[in-house]
């Protein structure tokens, strides 16, 4: 159960508490988190889509992940930015949270800082992968990655022009932890606006 000493003026402070359980818990990739997105428009054009991605980073301005624009999710962030993020933690722990909030990409440097730091057969993927276009064989795949890689022999990889990170700065949260009958604690964290310019975090608690 939530305790009494949980933060209800900060639900970062909270993420962070759970992100560090999270991590002790499940050593191999903690950071997997669910990405929901949705194109604009109306009927089938703003059907969701969910994918796992993994989290780079993350403060109290919002939650980074990586991603080549030219990707589906790249173009539906492109035309509607407002996202869902989902971590989902089994036992022991049995907590998820979900993230609401609005996309934007990061700065120039700090994704050249990010793939500067990337191994170097994934910087070069970055270049060989035509992300959620149709590809024709595993061979082809082969393919690009070989020809990139001699064209970047000997010399630093640089980052794709259409890689670059993503910042999803939140504007709900909700606190998920799993209890007995069915009757798990959900804590809600709502505010208005985004950044510097939101007002103060409003929390409440939810039926199960």
């Amino acid at each position: 159960m939530f305790s009494d000493h949980t933060d209800h003026s900060d639900p970062y402070q909270l993420f962070k508490e759970w992100f560090a359980l999270a991590s002790a818990a499940e050593p191999i990739h903690p950071e997997a988190v669910t990405l929901a997105t949705a194109a604009a428009g109306r009927q089938l054009a703003a059907r969701p889509i969910a994918r796992m991605v993994l989290l780079r980073g993350h403060d109290a301005d919002g939650y980074v992940f990586y991603s080549n624009s030219h990707s589906r999710k790249g173009q539906e962030l492109a035309a509607n930015p407002h996202a869902a993020l989902l971590f989902y933690w089994r036992q022991p722990i049995s907590r998820q949270i979900r993230i609401e909030g609005v996309v934007s990409a990061t700065s120039e440097e700090e994704s050249d800082a990010y793939f500067r730091g990337r191994p170097r057969q994934s910087q070069i993927g970055a270049w060989a992968s035509q992300q959620s276009a149709q590809l024709s064989s595993r061979q082809e795949l082969e393919q690009r990655m070989s020809q990139f890689d001699q064209q970047f022999a000997d010399q630093p990889v640089p980052r794709p022009p259409h890689w670059h990170g993503y910042r999803l700065r939140p504007q709900a949260y909700e606190f998920w932890q799993e209890q007995p009958a069915r009757l798990h604690d959900r804590l809600v964290f709502t505010r208005d606006g985004y950044a510097e310019a939101a007002s103060a975090w409003q929390c409440s608690l939810l039926y199960p």
